[in-house]
């Protein structure tokens, strides 16, 4: 078995590429401050997402800190850049429990760079929180998933889109293991509501030129598009698509756009109009978010382009570990998971949440919207209370502890 001291030895390259300006901290949980850690992209083509979501970590953390910490102690954040590598995720999930002793590790945006991260954090037996909507199934006692699940965002997207646009549905996903898992799902719902696929597609994270795609797409005639796609090459294809003459024509729903604020890069008549659904929005009108927006303006600045809902989820995710963590009474592994297994509930700027002891994922509030002429949304319809009802039926932690596995949709 690999130990702490022989796993050290191979860590010095790792540290040499990190990115300027990050501090590590060398402190172990014994010392007056608690070494944390958050693993996301600021640089490569996932750092669309990767930008909130950073500036989101700290502002949790600097939040968790002037409230009294966690155990009393204030928590030391170690943040780095990931450069949209898995390979990188795995280096550093393996650099900051062995050198640093992080109490948890946060951090991953595409479910391939949760799979990279998910290995290390359990042969280590780390708490990991996973914040970002994904394609359900992982169930894993390390592992806690603060994002939606496609029992939450596409069984009330696919029927509702059937029901307003039409029953024919052309499906386009990035070509890794989310888009695969999610178009899977997005037939089983469409069977479900007496819908139909027409075509499906799945395009690597590198493409830039949608041009025979779309073409493929017109001679099929859907009356809506399921846009699955991922990352900042993929925005091209919501220009082109407009381009054609086919916005207006034929529906655009999505599962990811403007996780990357693609609505505010677009120009209104390309994307207005467009649906998407998810747990946040920043046009929530309550007065926890309308609080949250305003000190997120005062820390960030007024002109903040948007703020996202994978920020939401990092924001839950720290905020339901440390009261876990407080509620434990002790930053031991196997204590913290019992707390978080015990009914943990908050009040996140989506609304109260909870987290199911069962999957370890949350039980969100869903809201649908359309993008406006403003680069915003338009909250349509609201779901209170959506639980990862098709993780559920397959994840059991507190019967079965000893998973670490993803299911995959049958």
């Amino acid at each position: 078995m690999l130990t702490r001291r022989d796993a050290l030895k191979g860590l010095t390259a790792v540290g040499a590429g990190m990115t300027a300006g990050i501090s590590i901290w060398s402190q172990t949980r014994g010392d007056n401050g608690i070494p944390v850690a958050s693993v996301l992209d600021a640089t490569g083509p996932i750092n669309i997402y990767g930008r909130p979501m950073i500036d989101a970590a700290a502002f949790a953390v600097d939040n968790i800190n002037s409230s009294g910490g966690v155990l009393g102690k204030k928590l030391q954040l170690i943040q780095l850049d990931t450069q949209s590598d898995n390979d990188v995720y795995a280096q550093y999930a393996l650099q900051v429990i062995l050198r640093n002793r992080v109490a948890v590790l946060t951090g991953g945006i595409t479910s391939a760079s949760r799979e990279a991260t998910r290995p290390v954090v359990d042969k280590y037996k780390e708490v990991f929180f996973y914040p970002e909507q994904y394609e359900g199934g992982v169930c894993d006692k390390y592992v806690f998933c603060t994002g939606a699940t496609p029992a939450q965002q596409l069984s009330l997207l696919v029927p509702w889109s059937i029901g307003t646009y039409g029953k024919t549905f052309y499906t386009l996903a990035a070509d890794y293991n989310y888009g695969h898992s999610s178009a899977a799902w997005v037939r089983k719902y469409l069977t479900q509501a007496g819908g139909g696929l027409v075509g499906e597609e799945f395009i690597p994270l590198d493409v830039v030129d949608f041009d025979s795609v779309i073409q493929r797409v017109e001679q099929k005639g859907p009356a809506v598009v399921m846009s699955l796609l991922v990352g900042g090459n993929h925005i091209a294809f919501y220009r082109q698509f407009a381009a054609a003459g086919l916005k207006g024509k034929i529906a655009v729903v999505s599962a990811t756009f403007g996780l990357g604020n693609e609505h505010v890069v677009l120009a209104p008549e390309e994307a207005e109009g467009i649906t998407v659904i998810y747990p946040y929005f920043q046009e929530i009108d309550t007065p926890v978010n309308k609080a949250w927006v305003a000190a997120w303006h005062k820390r960030f600045g007024a002109d903040y382009t948007y703020i996202t809902d994978s920020a939401d989820s990092i924001w839950n995710c720290w905020h339901l570990w440390a009261t876990g963590v407080n509620k434990a009474g002790s930053l031991e592994t196997r204590k913290v998971i019992a707390a978080l297994e015990s009914g943990i509930t908050f009040e996140a700027p989506e609304g109260m949440i909870s987290l199911d002891p069962q999957t370890h994922h949350v039980v969100h509030n869903m809201h649908l919207a359309k993008v406006n002429e403003k680069h915003g949304f338009d909250i349509i319809k609201s779901w209170s209370k959506v639980p990862p009802s098709e993780t559920m039926a397959v994840c059991n932690l507190l019967k079965n502890p000893d998973s670490h596995m993803q299911f995959t949709p049958s």
